[in-house]
């Protein structure tokens, strides 16, 4: 801009020059004096202008131009000391031969000043978008990265959801099965509880195939029994942590088989998914957990499942009993998560392993001896060893096992959210099976119970922010509405400069 005032300033300057030149006697000293008057209007004009340019640049925080550097009062540099004396009003001196000559030596030195100024510029401009780029290309293959972990986290949440609830329903399936021909629940539990041993060898099977360094078997037991404390796996701390849940391990999967030879398998997973709300209360009456009224009205939602679920059958006997035992087993899950959390916290994938496959052992060792108590009174008895359903009962054990694998899997692979909808996708699961046996007939209040349950359930997956992520993620939506607004309106106003441009016209805003 500053270039092509001070270039139509010098033409006119030089025209008239060249007819002063030319005839100035023929030219009367009321129109030199006039031309005088223009002169100055004309240099008045164009330092206010440059003035304005430079106030709007500098506020914008643009790069420094040749505008700023020729500033009234400011030190300018040598070929550009004929312009700001006369871009200066105050420099205007009333002979107009003064103006004309050093306006005329801005020539070829101030000209090639300005292309080096400009080319030293763009020197600097390019080092700096060679950077911006550089940055920009950076920002992108951050996001394109996290982008691709999403992704395969994704993919991976979604085989273990499938996988979670297979397991789920294979095993409570297999476990009716077996029901017809064998029907011995705590020894199934027994059986299926000492395949946990075999949790850690796997774990250190995977440590093998996939850590760049590898570990002796020995040094991995040791590291990862640190979930007992600093001095490791004891035998007092043995007996003292490993107890106590290894008794609720115990108890949570037998009532869990009895509820299954009361109820059918779609009421049984249904129930179960109550100890998400037992979980809650328990969390924050003994943990001082924070309280949430969401999950408070998910809690209730769950106990009018539980007696929906009675009801449906009229109150019958049997169905009473196995409402009561499939709500014993999710309230013992609650309760073995709650101690956990209080005695032992928050365990990795090693440590959770080396903890699973500690109870497998405790149970082969110390509760041995139940089974065989009940085989000799007769409560759970059978005619010989070869008479037992072996492949039932191998089946069980090895979906039991994979799903609590799947389980701590899915919590380093992919979101634990994604466990928790695995689980009540067993719902579902199960009662397509039923159907497909004709094992259950859905009425209005069972389907009713069913829905409600699975709706508490999912409220108790909510996050403790989830009242302030809603409110942030609604007023992010009215902050795009309102930008799309501001940009529909000045879209016009873009339309009609480009217009202006395009018929040749320039338009410059006055201060």
């Amino acid at each position: 801009i500053d270039e092509l005032f001070l270039d139509l300033f010098h033409k006119l300057t030089s025209g008239r020059q060249l007819a002063a030149s030319n005839g100035l006697c023929s030219i009367s000293h009321k129109e030199q004096e006039v031309w005088k008057k223009e002169d100055k209007s004309l240099v008045w004009l164009i330092h206010s202008t440059l003035a304005s340019y430079t106030q709007v640049t500098n506020f914008l925080g643009t790069s420094r131009s040749s505008v700023t550097r020729c500033k009234p009062g400011a030190n300018c540099p040598s070929s550009h000391s004929g312009i700001s004396r006369q871009l200066s009003p105050l420099s205007v001196t009333e002979d107009s031969s003064a103006p004309i000559l050093e306006l005329q030596n801005r020539g070829s030195s101030g000209v090639c000043g300005h292309r080096v100024e400009r080319q030293n510029r763009s020197a600097d401009d390019g080092t700096q978008t060679h950077s911006e780029n550089s940055s920009q290309e950076n920002r992108i293959k951050a996001r394109c990265l996290s982008c691709t972990s999403m992704v395969l986290k994704g993919i991976w949440g979604l085989l273990i959801i499938l996988s979670v609830s297979s397991s789920w329903v294979g095993t409570t399936q297999i476990v009716k099965i077996t029901y017809k021909n064998f029907y011995c629940p705590f020894f199934m539990t027994w059986f299926s509880t000492n395949w946990n041993i075999m949790f850690f060898p796997v774990y250190y099977s995977g440590h093998l195939a996939t850590a760049q360094e590898k570990q002796s078997p020995m040094k991995k037991f040791r590291e990862c029994s640190r979930i007992f404390g600093e001095d490791g796996l004891t035998l007092k701390l043995f007996l003292k942590r490993t107890a106590p849940f290894s008794i609720l391990w115990t108890l949570t999967n037998y009532l869990y088989l009895l509820a299954l030879k009361k109820l059918t398998a779609t009421d049984v997973s249904a129930l179960f998914c109550c100890n998400k709300a037992f979980v809650f209360l328990l969390s924050w009456i003994v943990l001082k957990d924070r309280f949430m009224g969401v999950r408070i009205v998910a809690a209730i939602m769950a106990i009018t499942g539980i007696v929906m679920m009675a009801y449906a059958d009229n109150f019958h006997a049997d169905s009473i009993v196995g409402v009561a035992f499939a709500v014993g087993s999710a309230s013992t899950s609650a309760l073995y998560k709650v101690l956990f959390k209080m005695f032992l916290g928050s365990a990795n994938f090693g440590e959770a392993a080396h903890f699973v496959s500690t109870l497998g052992f405790f149970n082969l060792i110390f509760i041995s001896f139940t089974p065989v108590i009940l085989y000799f009174t007769k409560v759970e008895h059978w005619s010989s060893f070869a008479a037992l359903p072996w492949g039932c009962l191998c089946g069980m054990a090895g979906l039991w096992l994979a799903f609590n694998i799947l389980v701590n899997v899915g919590v380093v692979l992919t979101y634990p959210i994604l466990i928790s909808i695995g689980t009540v996708l067993s719902v579902p699961g199960n009662a397509a099976v039923d159907l497909l046996k004709q094992e259950v007939i859905f009425n209005v209040v069972r389907l009713a119970a069913t829905i409600i349950i699975c709706i508490g359930f999912l409220l108790m997956l909510l996050p403790e922010e989830w009242d302030e992520i809603t409110l942030r993620f609604i007023n992010s939506l009215k902050e795009k509405k309102s930008e799309e607004h501001v940009d529909d309106v000045t879209d016009p106003s873009v339309h009609l400069r480009g217009r202006g441009r395009a018929n040749g016209t320039v338009s410059i805003p006055l201060a």
